[in-house]
Parts: C-alpha cells; structure tokens; sequence
C-alpha cells in the first residue's frame, strides 16, 4: 500500500468509523458490508486491520463472509463488520 493510502486510511478516526457503520446499519449489531465504507479496498484493509490489531477495539468489531467483495482484515477474509453498541466506551 501506498503511504498516500495508508494515510488516508487512517485519517478516519474510530468516532468516524463508528458514526458511517450507524448510518448504514441503523443500529449496532448489524452487518454492514465493509465495501459500504467511502475508502478504496486497499484502504479498507488497512484501517480496519489497524482497529482490530488493537485488543481494546477490537473486541467491539465482528467480522464475517456473507456476500459481496472480499477483504483481507488482520490476514483473514471477511466481506462484512458488525459493531456492539458497547464501542461507545471508549469513544
């Protein structure tokens, strides 16, 4: 990746992140496919490897495979995340 890429990845912040996950869902708990969120998928791997690299967020973040484009997320597939309202603790 890009180090242009890598910093556009990351210059969504977590609060940012969480605030585009509840616009799509409409509520915690519910799949939202990570090709929803406005990054390219080099940059969608890298944040969301970056959050689930960290063991205090990560434990909010549920990824999984249904439909759709495939991601590589911490080295494993997943097409979907989920988040737990609980996220907002440490918001």
């Amino acid at each position: 990746m890009s180090a242009e890429a890598t910093r556009h990845a990351l210059a969504m912040t977590l609060r940012e992140l969480v605030d585009h996950y509840r616009s799509l869902a409409g509520a915690f708990g519910k799949p939202v496919p990570l090709s929803s969120f406005p990054l390219t998928p080099q940059e969608t791997e890298c944040l969301f490897s970056s959050f689930d690299e960290d063991y205090h967020i990560s434990r909010f973040f549920h990824f999984s495979e249904l439909d759709g484009p495939r991601f590589t997320i911490d080295g494993l597939p997943a097409t979907h995340v989920s988040l737990d309202p609980e996220i907002e603790s440490i918001l």
